[in-house]
């Protein structure tokens, strides 16, 4: 059978034709059951229960998607939260830390999100592999940080990795180096469901295999999917029996998300029946954010607004700085118990994220995916906290990279700080051009990285490399044109200054 989703969407929106909508839900529904009963026939047996989950949690991604009519918001009803439910950090911080911190580290978790690969910075494999600091990749600093904690506090803080099919065998063979670490480490993969055909609405994949023809026809759902995964996993009520009451969720690439003792704190020091069973850092927006999913009032309840939910008349709404003044880093702190509770409840509250993709055949697909923020408004004594700009820092282009490996960091127990010698605390805008796009060539074009310290911001494009022991200082902007070639000699000081052309050698 194939329904071509305009029809359907016309069908759909049609109010007269309830009836007719219901039939054609039913006969997708039904169809779609039966490619998934065909596909999980090919499963072998070490994968059937795993597969039987996950294609669970996608009929009831599928069910909504097909029931929804149109944008989940109705904009008329969002409103600013209220001023108590987002607290200031200094706040939080000036309650200070109890004496025995060890009792409360001990009942956290460490989860970092490690699903995504590398290969928008041309890298293969998984992207927590990079080396970012020192050799370090961002696996290396957050075992390091964790490790710091167990060792400073005499603790215990595990970490758990959720890998995706795509990451994990190359991070179960990583995770051998760390045996000797102080760090327990645990990981669960996250589901793996069907890329469907845009028209059809019906899987793309011949059988349950991941390799070949097959490659493409599977995705891991976003990072909403941790609760019910978690759950399936048994890693929950495993963490829950040894008396651990909260995970610490966060983006493996954000190397601002370390473990804030403040905030860990506040949490437990809580009234037991009044304890926030999901705390979302948020930070004030910049002009470079504006597309930063935020926190809003909706109906009773804190919501995460993100732009894919937001009707399009009032998109620049959305991104007004003055309106929408923070946004959601993605750094979360959520109650082990009560994730227990709502997935026994079948109460967890995500909305979909359709996501359209075209396959290197020219195929268009779409993956119906979910975010783990979205959940908060489905916990008790939800909280929003403004943190330092400090706490987000990810890593998701050459020009992030550049950032972190100049001398505007140090790193210290796997920590990255702001140096003492940067006058203010904000870091340049920079941006690299295509030339820098890939770690490896992004690399060939520095023989160091140069000092940055004193740095605005810095714009390069084009064939451009740089010497030894450059100093950039205030706005430099390098513009090499196509066929044009530009080289920084080693010791230049650039300050204030636009160069473009073809430049070999440079008086300073």
């Amino acid at each position: 059978m194939s329904i071509y989703v305009e029809d359907f969407r016309k069908a759909v929106s049609n109010s007269g034709m309830a009836q007719f909508q219901e039939v054609i839900r039913q006969e997708l529904e039904n169809s779609m059951k039966q490619d998934l009963e065909r596909l999980q026939a090919t499963a072998n047996k070490a994968e059937a229960e795993i597969t039987r989950k996950d294609f669970e949690g996608f009929m009831t991604l599928f069910h909504r998607f097909l029931q929804e009519k149109g944008p989940s918001v109705d904009w008329g009803k969002i409103q600013r939260p209220p001023e108590d439910s987002i607290q200031p950090y200094e706040k939080i911080k000036s309650k200070g830390l109890p004496d025995n911190v060890a009792s409360v580290l001990n009942k956290l978790v460490v989860v970092k999100l490690n699903g995504g690969l590398g290969t928008s910075m041309g890298c293969k494999g998984p992207k927590s592999l990079i080396s970012v600091r020192n050799e370090n990749t961002f696996l290396d600093l957050t075992v390091q940080q964790i490790e710091h904690l167990n060792k400073t506090y005499n603790t215990d803080v595990p970490l758990v990795l959720m890998n995706s099919f795509n990451t994990d065998e190359d991070t179960d063979k990583i995770l051998q180096k760390y045996t000797h670490c102080r760090v327990k480490i645990h990981t669960f993969n996250q589901s793996r469901y069907p890329r469907i055909n845009k028209e059809s609405l019906l899987p793309i994949a011949k059988d349950m295999s991941k390799m070949g023809d097959n490659a493409d026809t599977w995705y891991p759902p976003g990072h909403g999917d941790i609760y019910a995964s978690f759950y399936n996993s048994g890693l929950l009520d495993k963490l829950i029996a040894e008396g651990k009451e909260y995970i610490f969720v966060s983006n493996i690439d954000n190397l601002g998300a370390t473990v804030d003792l403040y905030i860990l704190n506040h949490l437990m020091s809580q009234p037991n029946g009044k304890r926030c069973e999901f705390v979302m850092e948020v930070t004030d927006k910049t002009r470079a954010d504006v597309k930063g999913g935020t926190l809003t009032q909706y109906g009773g309840k804190l919501r995460l607004l993100e732009i894919a939910q937001v009707p399009k008349a009032h998109v620049d709404e959305f991104k007004s700085v003055s309106k929408f003044k923070i946004f959601n880093t993605n750094n979360l702190w959520i109650s082990l118990a009560a994730i227990k509770r709502l997935q026994e409840q079948n109460a967890m509250d995500m909305e979909i994220i359709v996501n359209p993709k075209t396959l290197n055949g020219g195929l268009n697909v779409i993956q119906l995916e979910t975010a783990v923020g979205a959940a908060i408004k489905s916990f008790d004594n939800a909280l929003g906290i403004n943190v330092p700009r400090s706490r987000f820092l990810p890593v998701k282009t050459t020009s992030d990279l550049l950032l972190v490996m100049s001398n505007l960091y140090s790193l210290n127990a796997g920590s990255l700080t702001m140096s003492e010698k940067r006058e203010f605390p904000t870091v340049p805008l920079t941006k690299l051009g295509s030339s820098f796009t890939k770690v490896q060539d992004f690399l060939m074009r520095f023989e160091s990285i140069p000092d940055m310290l004193e740095l605005d911001h810095l714009t390069v494009s084009g064939d451009v490399t740089f010497g030894k022991n450059v100093c950039l200082k205030g706005t430099v902007i390098i513009i090499a044109n196509h066929g044009d070639r530009i080289d920084i000699p080693a010791g230049a000081v650039l300050e204030n200054k636009i160069v473009s052309g073809n430049l070999r050698i440079l008086d300073h």
